[in-house]
């Protein structure tokens, strides 16, 4: 079903292309907002900052093993110099604010953020930085870099994928990604309670910086 709806969707793209100017913007959309393709061609070299307003950062974390408990970081930020022509000379920085943390259960936020666990007035910041960039196909690759938690730094990997990419708002070139890793929380101090791996999961947006 995925394949068949990714079909269809390169096939609109495809066509809308050939048409030309004029029906590549949908009717549906208001004047000067772009649907995004999605191949490398249509993510242009450049210089690009995060878009805090579409990112979301998510950890999902085991809850006693039972189930998994996903929260969520509001404030981030960061740059990605892209280079579509050798995507293994891009680099990513991105630091995300502890304190920012959410969760569905009343209070257990401002816990988190506390003295107990992310230390947030101490070390308001994680951070991640890469090395290098590793394409696997056309649409997916791994960034590899350093990912720093409460002073702490270690190396760890994200599998990343393209989601979109284009002409973006008033012709002004975006990108979105969907990236995902996991991380040992032992290696950043964390609680002996958090025993398995933590997946930290991101959707991002990007825009070209002017």
């Amino acid at each position: 079903m995925v394949k068949i709806v990714a079909g269809v969707a390169s096939i609109a793209v495809v066509l809308s292309l050939a048409a030309g100017p004029a029906v590549a913007q949908s009717s549906d959309l208001p004047p000067g907002v772009f649907m995004a393709g999605k191949t490398l061609g249509d993510a242009t070299a450049g210089t690009y900052e995060l878009d805090p307003l579409h990112t979301a950062v998510l950890a999902r974390v085991s809850h006693l093993r039972y189930s998994y408990s996903v929260f969520r970081f509001d404030t981030a930020a960061g740059k990605l110099t892209w280079d579509p022509a050798a995507p293994e000379k891009s680099t990513l920085s991105i630091t995300v604010k502890t304190g920012s943390i959410t969760s569905n259960v009343e209070g257990f936020a401002e816990t988190l953020a506390g003295d107990k666990f992310l230390k947030s007035a101490s070390f308001p910041d994680a951070t991640f930085v890469s090395t290098s960039f590793k394409p696997t196909d056309a649409l997916r690759g791994k960034v590899e870099g350093r990912f720093t938690l409460m002073g702490k730094t270690r190396p760890v990997t994200f599998d990343v994928e393209l989601v979109g990419a284009g002409k973006g708002f008033g012709g002004s070139p975006r990108l979105g990604v969907h990236a995902r890793a996991w991380i040992n929380p032992q290696d950043y101090g964390l609680p002996p309670i958090f025993s398995d791996p933590i997946e930290i999961v991101t959707d991002a947006e990007f825009g070209r910086a002017p």
